[in-house]
């Protein structure tokens, strides 16, 4: 060996043996939270920073233009929902996740909203409620991190989970992290996914490399602003959540507005028409976490079997369940929106006729409005 190749020899194993860069450190650990992100179930995992300054300049004109009706929870918070780092101290990276829960094939759904008699409720809440779900698996992966981190200079890294539980924007953190685009119908769409799937967050110090954001690939189309019942994608990228059968299904506490009641059809939960128009949704696959599969024939419940219920077999059906935090008044508000528009018949008039006095003056009152559209078509 002579004494160049010595040298080069030597050199190359102080780079062995040399302690690796921090960036270099950071981009391993990225790579490392993405396979243990898919090992916990979730299916792309994206990094991105802080910065949501055009999101929070949206967010603003969203809520001074009231389109989150009585939401208040979406400005109670001042702008730490566009500025992570006021939520969540130290904060410069945001781990950004996503799960499929799509249950059935978009043809079943169809189906579904064709069927006068049927209780659609949206697939989202079918199974168990998502939001202890992927909370407990976000913490599965802060812990991971914290192990890897253990013995690095930044031993004790700042993470914090959030699933929908929090002040976080978070489709705007998704965009920005890769993992789809923010739709015309204000939902992230992935271009091999489609976008039946949840979202989640990890705020952290670490300096992580970030991902480059998603580009949008709605184009032209507007079948997701054309299907919407109650017209509530009042233009591209812009929902009046006040009109939006989501808001008016679970949001919203007191009265439907008498004039969207007969647009809301036979949803009783929430809407998913927009997503199942959509195109990109071709690309969508069913979900393998069987904890979102249907529970209680929930998928497949008849108005008057579920309108039957009383308040200790709603209370039974939907434990566990993201249904249950509208309670059994508003339950039985949107049933009986969902029988004035369905073809009269005795058994619907009679089960109407029963809960005509009930408790609940809201219930009372929904109840009469579908006795009376039935009355009108007589």
């Amino acid at each position: 060996m002579n004494a160049d190749e010595a040298c080069r020899l030597g050199l190359y194993a102080l780079r062995l043996c040399a302690p690796q860069a921090p960036d270099e450190d950071m981009a391993k650990l990225a790579r490392q939270i993405k396979q243990w992100g898919q090992e916990l179930g979730f299916q792309q995992i994206g990094i991105t920073d802080t910065d949501l300054s055009g999101a929070e300049t949206h967010l603003q004109a969203w809520l001074a233009s009231h389109f989150h009706g009585e939401m208040d929870y979406m400005q109670r918070h001042g702008v730490k929902r566009s500025r992570p780092g006021e939520l969540h101290a130290g904060t410069i990276r945001i781990i950004s996740v996503r799960m499929d829960y799509l249950p059935e094939p978009p043809l079943a759904m169809k189906q579904a909203l064709a069927d006068p008699s049927a209780a659609y409720i949206s697939r989202y809440a079918l199974g168990r409620d998502y939001h202890k779900l992927m909370r407990k698996r976000l913490q599965k992966l802060v812990d991971k991190i914290q192990a890897a981190t253990a013995s690095s200079p930044n031993s004790s890294p700042a993470m914090r989970a959030f699933v929908d539980s929090a002040p976080v924007l978070e489709k705007a953190i998704a965009e920005k992290a890769g993992l789809g685009w923010i739709g015309k119908h204000s939902n992230l769409i992935n271009r091999k996914a489609g976008s039946w799937f949840f979202l989640g967050e990890i705020y952290t110090d670490l300096p992580l490399p970030v991902d480059s954001p998603a580009t949008a690939h709605c184009g032209a189309c507007t079948a997701c602003i054309d299907i919407c019942p109650t017209q509530a994608i009042v233009a591209p990228y812009r929902v009046d959540a006040r009109r939006c059968v989501s808001y008016l299904t679970i949001e919203l506490h007191g009265s439907i507005p008498e004039h969207l009641r007969p647009l809301i059809g036979n949803r009783i939960y929430g809407c998913d028409d927009c997503q199942l128009i959509c195109p990109w949704n071709r690309f969508a696959r069913l979900t393998g976490e069987r904890d979102f599969n249907p529970r209680h024939r929930l998928d497949t419940q008849q108005l008057l079997e579920v309108f039957a219920w009383d308040e200790q077999t709603f209370l039974s059906k939907t434990e566990g369940s993201a249904i249950r935090r509208i309670g059994y008044e508003r339950w039985l508000r949107n049933i009986a929106v969902a029988l004035g528009n369905a073809p009269a018949s005795e058994g619907i008039i009679g089960a109407l006729t029963a809960k005509s006095g009930h408790l609940s003056g809201m219930v009372r009152e929904h109840v009469q409005w579908a006795l009376d559209r039935h009355c009108e078509t007589r």
